[in-house]
């Protein structure tokens, strides 16, 4: 992989000073260096790499691809034609695409550089698992879909090991995504409501055992089970779940959509693993990794399964998310991912602590919510005492002045999904004792974006308690800042 080989240097010393040139080279050899590195152990490098070695790099992938060679003739449908030269440098020439037609990890003849960059990636991202927490996770690959999409496309896989299987047993988490996943698939979810302990929504094992044996093992396509999510829900008991799917023999999904950022939930998956059965867990690219919304990480801990997975991907795939991430973790390295992730817990103890302090102020509470790594919620329920429409009125205040990602959660709301109701929706229960607001200390969160929030969010909390009593006193006086409809991000 070099441009500049001896033969070139040594025309190069006839045109410039040799002393010169060997500089050059030296430094191009540094480079180089790091790149055979990187080919040889397929693993995140300890330290990121600069920009030029990146670009370097992704250079001579490109030029291994067959619309990059020069003298190419194409006379086939797809032979890597770009109209704009924008779009071409947008993907470093690397235009082909990941996988051929029927497997989306196979290598394309006439792409050698883009059928590199697929298996590297998907090396890296296993590394990068590894790092985080899943220790013994056995094989994983990027597929260009979102969370929702990849759970489907493993749902399906499970179709073909369980033909007679018509239901998938739910957890309730009241997104709408990963609910639809299971209907895309083709199949009937079967919603478990979660038990309230103390504030938190957490699992209830006995009613899934009860579905099990209701419904039959037989069945059952798997049980369907998460990790991340908003509080004062809280990850899924995963290792009693992983012990019960083991013991009827029914296969176990987890999403974890944003757990790639918390040691928690990563451990919870090695555990369940562990002591049971999980036979797949998804996690979004753009939440763990700070890359464009569209890719996904399918992995598990028995390669075969993953690899057929893999292949029930119909046709070629987009090598964007690939890409994206994959130069997202060179750039990185290792140590700045590592980086990322314990500023992010660092943040989250800080997070924790200013939202409790305003809540006090305002006569509203933190929840007690230990087992959510990622996620808090503050209670609204004197806000809700002064204004029936006071809590609505809150997530549209917070979204025009500019604070995104907070949920406001009011009461009572009721929602219909491919025909079925959820009862207090987003919730995550029917009945939540609560109104309450939620925040997330996610990777790549700053003290600067906790600061400012709180200050926001303190200005909104008092201007609407204010409005509540001077609606109080005229029945007829409208809430102030009707700006826009209550948003959640």
């Amino acid at each position: 992989m070099s441009g500049m080989n001896g033969e070139n240097l040594t025309l190069c010393e006839k045109i410039v000073s040799p002393s010169y040139v060997r500089q050059g080279a030296q430094a191009r050899r540094g480079h180089e260096q790091l790149i055979r590195q990187f080919l040889d152990q397929g693993k995140c490098p300890e330290e990121g790499w600069s920009e030029s070695t990146v670009e370097l790099f992704l250079s001579e992938l490109a030029v291994m691809d067959s619309n990059n060679f020069l003298g190419n003739c194409g006379v086939g449908e797809r032979e890597g034609r770009v109209a704009a030269g924008l779009v071409a440098r947008r993907h470093y020439r690397l235009i082909h695409g990941i996988g051929r037609s029927g497997d989306i990890a196979a290598v394309q003849p006439k792409a050698a550089g883009s059928s590199l960059l697929n298996k590297l990636t998907n090396s890296v991202v296993l590394d990068v698992l590894k790092i985080s927490g899943e220790c013994s996770v056995a094989s994983c690959f990027v597929v260009p879909m979102a969370t929702g999409m990849s759970l489907t496309l493993c749902f399906l896989t499970l179709r073909h090991r369980r033909p007679k299987a018509r239901y998938i047993i739910w957890p309730r988490i009241d997104q709408k995504s990963c609910f639809k996943s299971m209907i895309t698939a083709g199949f009937e979810p079967v919603v478990v409501e979660n038990v309230l302990e103390g504030d938190e929504l957490r699992t209830d094992l006995e009613a899934v055992q009860c579905k099990i044996e209701q419904l039959g093992a037989e069945n059952v396509l798997c049980v369907h089970s998460t990790t991340s999510c908003f509080a004062p829900r809280v990850p899924d008991r995963l290792e009693e779940l992983a012990a019960m799917c083991a013991k009827y023999d029914i296969p176990h999904i987890v999403n974890n959509a944003y757990g790639v950022q918390s040691s928690k939930c990563m451990h919870l998956i090695q555990q369940g693993a562990r002591v049971g059965r999980i036979d797949a867990f998804v996690q979004s690219l753009d939440k763990n990794f700070m890359v464009p919304v569209g890719g996904a990480i399918i992995a598990g801990f028995d390669e075969s399964f993953v690899q057929e997975i893999s292949k029930i991907y119909p046709g070629r795939a987009s090598a964007s998310p690939s890409l994206d991430v994959l130069i997202t973790l060179l750039t990185l390295g290792a140590n700045g991912y590592k980086k990322y992730l314990s500023e992010r817990k660092e943040i989250y103890s800080f997070l924790a602590e200013e939202l409790k302090s305003l809540a006090s102020a305002h006569g509203e509470r933190l929840l007690h919510t230990p087992h959510n790594p990622i996620s808090l919620a503050m209670s609204l329920d004197g806000l809700q005492a002064s204004s029936s429409q006071a809590v609505t009125q809150l997530g549209s205040m917070l979204f025009t002045r500019q604070v995104s990602g907070a949920r406001v959660i009011a009461l009572g709301k009721e929602q219909i999904i491919s025909g079925h109701t959820f009862r207090g929706f987003m919730s995550h229960s029917e009945s939540y004792p609560c109104p309450y607001l939620n925040a997330a200390s996610a990777v790549g969160i700053t003290r600067g974006d906790v600061t400012l929030c709180m200050k926001r969010l303190d200005k909104c909390l008092k201007a609407l308690k204010k409005d509540g009593k001077a609606a109080g006193s005229s029945p007829t006086a409208p809430l102030a800042n009707q700006e826009a409809p209550l948003t959640n991000d």
